[in-house]
């Protein structure tokens, strides 16, 4: 029998009616039955990675393979999201040296890992080594504006108290297990309120980093004791109009001055690192040239060294990198990326 338009309706209301009158009748149990089951797997194959979406994060397994991948931990029950580029010369079974790369205050991951800004994964390429890019922390739908907890600064991270210390040593441990990384050679670094994150990990996590750099970004912990002498590069423009050079916030942060804080100085960041080094001596130039210059303290604990590159302009932004609308033009007379490699791989042979 063929029924007409109106009389297929009537059947359906009928058959509503009666599902909700006396209950699903057996075939609808199995209906329903078999879609929860569905939507079950598929809640776990998106956890799993293994669902195959265009940004899931990939298998354990995956992220041993050179290229770019997605990945995520749970710390402290919380998903913590981070990025993955693995060179094309990596080798199973040849540790190589690893980059933790944290994206300032308001970014992401997929920010930090923009290779025409920061120009981390061509460096990875061609130098040899494994990028790693953490998302901080984020109430936000796909992860973003998010934020570090660096002791006194930035925004949701920091008012949560957010456990970014545990989400970083529990992805060293997580990339040890799925690489082979070599973890004498395990280095951080950041923008802006990454750079400060990077200023706090080597504050608590000193026995299992080998260095840190610090782009546009002071040091913002309120107590400070690593457990050996680490090697520290601050790279910060004078003319830096959100963490002023001198100390403070610039008229941009103070739009909203409870995300940020009072920031610290260049100058007395540095000098906090040199006596937390143990350093002696004065620093030396190491270079200089038309809109900026590099000195370093050689004469410290363990023969790590600090260092301070300043850039004449730029604001705050990326040395080398590209400009960003409103943002005004990084400086070109250093390249961020190129000087804090330089500066890791001299402390490797020291």
């Amino acid at each position: 029998m063929i029924l007409s338009a109106s009389g297929r309706r009537m059947a359906l209301l009928s058959g509503l009616m009666a599902t909700l009158l006396l209950g699903p009748t057996p075939a609808v149990e199995a209906q329903q039955g078999t879609l929860r089951e569905r939507i079950r797997e598929r809640i776990a194959e998106r956890r799993e990675g293994r669902d195959g979406r265009k940004g899931d994060p990939a298998s354990d397994a995956a992220l041993a393979s050179p290229g770019t991948h997605k990945g995520r931990l749970e710390v402290m029950g919380k998903d913590r999201l981070f990025m993955v580029h693995v060179p094309p010369s990596y080798r199973a079974g040849q540790p190589m040296p690893v980059l933790l790369a944290f994206h300032g205050g308001g970014g992401s991951m997929e920010l930090q890992a923009d290779d025409s800004r920061y120009g981390l994964i061509s460096k990875s390429d061609s130098a040899g080594f494994i990028a790693v890019f953490p998302n901080g922390h984020s109430s936000m739908p796909g992860h973003h504006l998010a934020t570090w907890n660096a002791g006194g600064c930035c925004g949701p991270a920091r008012d949560g108290g957010s456990e970014d210390v545990a989400f970083v040593r529990a992805l060293i441990e997580h990339l040890k297990q799925q690489l082979s990384v070599d973890a004498r050679r395990i280095y951080a670094t950041g923008m802006s309120n990454g750079g400060m994150m990077s200023h706090r990990l080597a504050c608590e996590l000193s026995e299992q980093l080998a260095g840190i750099a610090a782009v546009a970004g002071t040091d913002a912990t309120s107590s400070c004791q690593p457990r050996r002498p680490i090697p520290v590069l601050m790279i910060h423009a004078l003319d830096d109009d959100h963490v002023l050079y001198n100390g403070g916030a610039g008229p941009e942060a103070f739009r909203d001055s409870s995300k940020v804080m009072d920031f610290v100085s260049v100058p007395e960041t540095t000098q906090r690192w040199v006596q937390r080094n143990r350093c002696s001596g004065t620093p030396q130039k190491v270079l200089d040239k038309p809109g900026a210059w590099c000195e370093r303290y050689s004469g410290c604990a363990d023969g790590v060294q600090v260092q301070q590159c300043t850039t004449e302009t730029g604001g705050h932004s990326w040395p080398g990198g590209r400009s960003r609308p409103g943002k005004g033009q990084p400086s070109q007379a250093l390249d961020a990326t190129d000087t804090l490699w330089a500066f890791f791989q001299a402390q490797s042979r020291r």
